[in-house]
């Protein structure tokens, strides 16, 4: 599924401040290189409906087995590892007797000190991927889970390695032991050691997938078979908000264009976002922040949120506008299955131009039947101009004012909202006061 940057942007997908964005919220990875690997299948949504339902399979078997799942690898332990093969050391004997180890441990003092801090975390490392393979070695598993578990038992195959997974957990390595180990690890392991660690890593991201899944009770999403575009949504929410409201949503074919109003601070952006976000984690595979979602497959995502102007450039908020548009209009012209989220247009020019400019983009998306809308703006009166198409609905959210103290319900109603309550605001904050008394 293509999803552009601005698009990943204005979904807060990732972000400069990492702590608010989608990806923080669901890293659960124990390790770096776990999290570079779900960076990178964040941004992989897919386009294969088989892919998808293999990686829910996935993350449904990590699921069922998190109280399974080996703790002992950790960042540390594969930072304690790359240090073993960065660190230059004088070499470990290759003879295991009594006299060459002793000799080792007693002139190289500070080089055994490492190897016997590092065949710890070796063996911490291949228990815990021994036990990763027997957790994916499930008969209908996906095939990508079972060529994981595979490799991971081909990896392992030995001799020194089945020592470690016989030799019991708590029993400490003798001298000859950290050497004799630490020879191998050195001399014979490392290519293992990589194919290994990816193999972890890309299982660690998927982990933290399902960890996700778990912890904020996440819903699988029910993908339909269909040419037209359709989503249904009960009880949609935000996955970034501590305390969201749900919300309930229909876009089909015969409706496939919401005409969205209400008051700032009222919750429009936030349900797009909502909806963007919930359609995006349905495509990596993941749950979605619903009680049920059922959906179609999806080409695309676009998104025309927050726009800037580019002062370099001498690029005008306006012409950004403009040609966020135009390239909306030129990508989703093309016969595919496109969800496209439109905050507030034309914010960067006038009421009126923006009233007309708005009309005119809106007659011409609602010719596309391929693809759903979600349009969000304060410019009620353009309603009535198309009140009469058929494939438009009309929602808003509702304001009240109550002992002068705005009061936001969040629901999502029927109709369409004529609230202005900009001034309002600035009132109740003061501002008009303070302006007053310059």
């Amino acid at each position: 599924m293509q999803i552009d940057k601005t698009t990943y942007n204005d979904l807060s997908v990732f972000s400069a401040e990492e702590e608010f964005s989608v990806f923080h919220k669901i890293n659960f990875t124990s390790t770096n290189g776990g999290k570079e690997w779900l960076r990178w299948m964040m941004t992989e949504p897919a386009s294969d409906l088989d892919k998808i339902l293999a990686t829910q399979k996935i993350l449904k078997i990590i699921i069922a087995n998190l109280d399974k799942w080996p703790k002992s690898i950790t960042n540390g332990t594969m930072m304690v590892i790359d240090r073993f093969y960065e660190t230059a050391i004088d070499p470990i004997p290759s003879s295991a007797d009594f006299i060459s180890t002793r000799i080792y441990k007693i002139l190289h003092t500070v080089d055994y000190s490492l190897v016997r801090y590092s065949v710890t975390h070796f063996r911490d490392f291949i228990l815990g991927m021994h036990r990763l393979a027997v957790l994916a070695n499930e008969s209908d598993a996906p095939a990508r889970l079972q060529l994981f578990a595979s490799r991971i038992r081909s990896l392992l195959q030995h001799q020194q390695l089945q020592e470690l997974l016989n030799k019991p957990a708590s029993e400490k390595f003798s001298i000859r032991e950290n050497l004799y180990y630490g020879h191998f690890f050195r001399s014979g392991f490392r290519s293992r050691l990589d194919e290994l660690a990816d193999i972890f890593y890309q299982m660690d991201a998927w982990y933290s997938m399902a960890r996700a899944v778990t912890e904020y009770k996440l819903q699988f999403p029910e993908f339909v078979i269909s040419a037209d575009p359709f989503i249904k949504a009960d009880k949609i929410y935000h996955i970034l908000l501590a305390k969201p409201v749900a919300y309930d949503i229909v876009l089909s074919p015969s409706s496939n264009f919401l005409f969205l109003t209400g008051a700032n601070m009222a919750g429009k952006s936030t349900f797009i976002k909502s909806l963007g976000v919930a359609v995006y984690l349905a495509h990596l595979g993941m749950g979605v922040p619903a009680q049920r979602l059922q959906l179609t497959m999806f080409d695309g995502v676009l998104s025309n949120i927050n726009v800037a102007d580019n002062i370099v450039k001498g690029e005008s908020y306006f012409f950004n506008e403009v040609q966020r548009i135009k390239n909306t209009i030129l990508t989703i012209n093309n016969g595919k299955k496109w969800l496209v989220l439109m905050d507030e247009l034309f914010k960067g020019t006038n009421v009126q131009d923006a009233m007309r400019c708005s009309l005119a983009v809106i007659n011409g998306l609602t010719k596309i039947k391929g693809s759903l809308f979600v349009l969000s703006t304060h410019l009620y009166e353009i309603s009535e101009e198309i009140k009469n198409k058929g494939n438009i609905s009309f929602k808003y959210f509702e304001t009240n004012v109550n002992n002068d103290k705005l009061e936001f319900s969040y629901q999502l109603k029927d109709g369409v909202s004529n609230d202005r309550l900009g001034y309002f605001i600035l009132k109740s904050e003061k501002v008009v006061e303070m302006l007053e008394n310059l």
